[in-house]
């Protein structure tokens, strides 16, 4: 069958795999119709992806169908087509005790721990799918969706709330589109003017370039007060340290994505805000269904942005241009 592998960074292969063994009990044997491009992936791709190593089979934004069930299960049939929870927690350690499965102490991420599904074929735990009532490439973002939520539910959001989210790729999009069913009033922030017009089409957010005068931009929107909430999406280290000075004074900042790098943040400036710092990391079970039913309910639509697709055959010969701002990819689907 038809796999995609990572062997080191900038080399992508195609190659020919065997056909997985039959599911055993509480496993399912899944077909894949889409796969989401990750930032994550991207990054692996470049050699910048923490939890990383290689060779390895990419892809955990997935729509699939069940072809074969290990064991009966009264909520999934033969022929389902589903998102995968691709975050596989032991259910044992201090954090999965806690019902915080998303950081599990020994988190096993398909497409990055181990091996995802950027091929026709694989195995998933029957209790990582979940079926809905939406099209393959709804179902395809539902994991992406589910980081934006989750970190969302973290920020424990009011609606007298005005929000900033920093980076405007599809987690920041993400992170926005329930930002806006939770908050006052949402801004984005980015460099990257295509982004920017992108979400001004959306109806989205506030559009704000980071080559204005952003403290000024930011207090223009929100009547002279500057964001009670800050999630940053870029994943850049120094995008991440400059956040704190767009929080407001008590307010808190959320770090949803993650760098190799270390952050030296100002302790003046955390400390005079009294800012409270979080990370957030994947999603749980309870954020992908609430995802789910968010699409179902038409509250939000991403179809528009799927800006690019490739079957297996020209992935590999544009996956390094899909890494590059110019090329403009937004979220790009691989198709089986």
């Amino acid at each position: 069958m038809k796999t995609l592998i990572l062997d080191e960074p900038f080399n992508l292969s195609l190659a020919d795999t065997p056909f997985p063994a039959a599911p055993q009990a509480g496993e399912a044997l899944v077909k894949v119709h889409k796969v989401g491009i990750c930032g994550s992936d991207l990054h692996a791709f470049k050699g910048e992806q923490n939890f990383f190593e290689y060779p390895r089979i990419l892809g955990h934004e997935l729509a699939v169908e069940i072809v074969q069930l290990g064991s009966p299960l009264a909520e999934l049939s033969v022929g389902d087509i589903c998102a995968v929870n691709p975050y596989l927690n032991d259910g044992t350690c201090i954090a999965c005790r806690r019902g915080k499965t998303n950081c599990c102490q020994n988190m096993r991420v398909l497409g990055v721990h181990q091996d995802g599904g950027m091929r026709e074929h694989f195995l998933v735990p029957a209790t990582h799918l979940y079926k809905a009532d939406l099209s393959v490439d709804e179902l395809a973002q539902v994991e992406m969706l589910a980081v934006g939520a989750h970190a969302v539910r973290r920020a424990r959001l009011d609606k007298q709330e005005n929000v900033l989210v920093i980076g405007a790729g599809p987690i920041g999009l993400g992170t926005a589109a329930f930002a806006r069913l939770e908050a006052k009033k949402v801004a984005m922030l980015d460099v990257s003017e295509t982004r920017l017009e992108f979400v001004r089409q959306l109806g989205l957010a506030e559009a704000i370039n980071t080559r204005t005068d952003v403290i000024s931009e930011l207090k223009e929107r929100f009547s002279g007060d500057l964001p009670t909430t800050v999630f940053d999406a870029t994943g850049s280290a120094g995008s991440m340290v400059n956040a704190v000075t767009y929080c407001a004074h008590g307010g808190q900042l959320i770090l949803v994505g993650h760098t190799k790098n270390e952050l030296p943040f100002h302790n003046p400036s955390i400390h005079a805000r009294e800012l409270s710092l979080h990370c957030s990391r994947n999603a749980t079970e309870e954020d992908f269904k609430r995802v789910i039913t968010t699409l179902e309910q038409k509250q939000i639509d991403v179809e528009a942005w799927i800006t690019h697709r490739a079957s297996p055959e020209e992935l590999v010969k544009n996956f390094a241009s899909w890494t590059k701002p110019e090329t403009g990819v937004l979220k790009g689907l691989l198709e089986f």
